[in-house]
């Protein structure tokens, strides 16, 4: 357990999860000074709100400056290092290692990483808990920070776990380690591919064989990861332990179906997801008929591949979770419809879009380009196929054939579909240059089709 009384920690970053951190060190007895990078006014109530608890917060300036005679550092996701941090001699971990820390031991963790997908199989598998009369906790990278709840009474941790949540860990040891896959992201952070694929197995380092790791069958990197550990090692997909079929998905050593046309959840992509949140449950003897009557009632999460409207004969789709290439890619393929106008665009993450070019030379009807990605995205495109492009610089903005608005956005889009298409909002990045996230950008998207919807009765 962990024990910060009379210590001093530094936090540093003051997003949701940096909050909560400087919240569970005040309960458990420690001063705190709160560091983040934005100026006071630029603070959430939140942030601004800990100074009322006796917090130190440091609004802007260097991060250095909250290093001064201190005990721990947290960092919160994303916070990146710099030289007096890593010289100071300090011991500097992760926000989710200080909630893990702070837990009782016998709280079994289900961890569930990877590069897309995470958010539905982390939902689903905590529904599933449900069915089976568990009182799971959900939530870490999405929903809420785990420091905000410990000592609450939850039967199981099933947590959502990015990346920069697993690069300073010294205890974190999943029952249960989920890596869904492992495709380019977040390559202006990590120098190279292979530095990021292993921060993504950090989670399986301390699994022993009384564990579970889960990773998709036939995938040479997401197992190479999972070998890091001890744990046995379970596989999901086509030709795996939980099998996926066209029509079914199949558990193979306990012999249950589960036919997919039951299923509320469609989409290939979201079929492994299914399987990968069925083999990550067995340990905990969650029955067959409680597998399929959640199946047949869980329809995922907003923002990620959602059906929005069918307008006269184009069906559209909102993927703005979509916050890079490789989930835009999943999202293309797993679109039923032949032919597909994508949506995409924002800041850019590092990566080539050549995947993405890929699918749309088969299933592309156009695309409609936005934010700072706009030229290189169209660049990609090339002469493919009919490209939209949407204004977002003061420069751009003199061109009135330039689209500015959401609304633009969604216009461009039907200038391009055909009645039977998919207008599918799938950014391929981050939403940081123009929306306060991709729930902002999805929001105004979905707005954006309902008011257009009005227009063509």
């Amino acid at each position: 357990m962990l024990d910060l009384s009379g210590k001093h920690v530094a936090i540093l970053g003051l997003g949701v999860s940096g909050c909560a951190a400087a919240r569970l060190c005040l309960a458990r007895g420690a001063g705190v000074t709160a560091f983040d990078a934005k100026s006071w006014e630029q603070l959430s109530d939140d942030a601004r709100g800990l100074k009322t608890k006796g917090v130190r917060v440091l609004a802007g300036g260097h991060p250095s400056a909250a290093l001064k005679h201190v005990d721990l550092v947290v960092t919160s996701p994303g916070f990146p290092s710099f030289p007096e941090l890593e010289s100071s001699g300090v011991r500097v971990i992760a926000e989710i290692e200080l909630a893990v820390q702070a837990l009782p031991p016998s709280i079994p963790i289900v961890a569930v990483g990877g590069t897309n997908g995470k958010s539905t199989t982390t939902s689903l598998i905590g529904a599933l808990f449900e069915a089976h009369g568990k009182h799971p906790f959900v939530g870490g990278n999405f929903g809420e920070p785990v420091s905000d709840y410990v000592g609450h009474p939850f039967d199981v941790m099933v947590l959502e776990v990015s990346s920069f949540q697993l690069e300073r860990l010294e205890t974190f040891k999943p029952k249960v380690s989920i890596l869904l896959n492992v495709t380019p992201d977040h390559l202006d952070r990590y120098p190279t591919f292979d530095d990021y694929a292993h921060t993504k197995g950090n989670a399986f380092e301390r699994q022993t064989e009384g564990d579970l790791a889960v990773v998709p069958f036939d995938d040479a990197i997401c197992e190479a990861q999972a070998r890091r550990g001890k744990a046995p090692v379970t596989t999901f997909g086509p030709g795996g332990d939980v099998d996926v079929t066209p029509e079914a998905i199949v558990d193979r050593a306990l012999g249950h179906t589960y036919a997919r046309r039951e299923m509320a959840l469609v989409g290939s992509h979201n079929a492994l997801n299914i399987a990968a949140a069925i083999a990550a449950v067995r340990p905990f003897g969650v029955p067959a008929e409680a597998i399929r009557s959640t199946l047949r009632t869980f329809r995922g999460l907003a923002h990620r591949t959602a059906f929005v409207a069918d307008i006269h004969g184009v069906r559209v789709y909102d993927d703005s979770k979509g916050t890079n290439v490789g989930a835009s890619v999943t999202a293309l393929r797993g679109v039923p419809q032949e032919k597909v106008v994508l949506i995409a665009g924002g800041r850019e993450k590092g990566g080539s879009y050549e995947p993405l070019i890929s699918v749309l030379r088969t299933k592309g009807r156009g695309v409609v380009v936005l934010g700072e990605a706009a030229g290189t995205i169209a660049r990609a495109v090339g002469s493919l196929l009919p490209i939209r492009r949407i204004a977002t610089s003061p420069a751009e903005d003199a061109d009135e054939r330039l689209a500015r608005t959401m609304d633009d956005v969604v216009r461009a889009a039907f200038e391009l579909a055909q009645p039977g298409d998919a207008v599918l909002l799938s950014p391929a990045c981050s939403s940081l240059d123009m929306f306060r996230d991709y729930k902002h950008r999805g929001e105004a998207f979905v707005s954006a089709v309902e008011r257009f919807a009005k227009e063509r009765p």
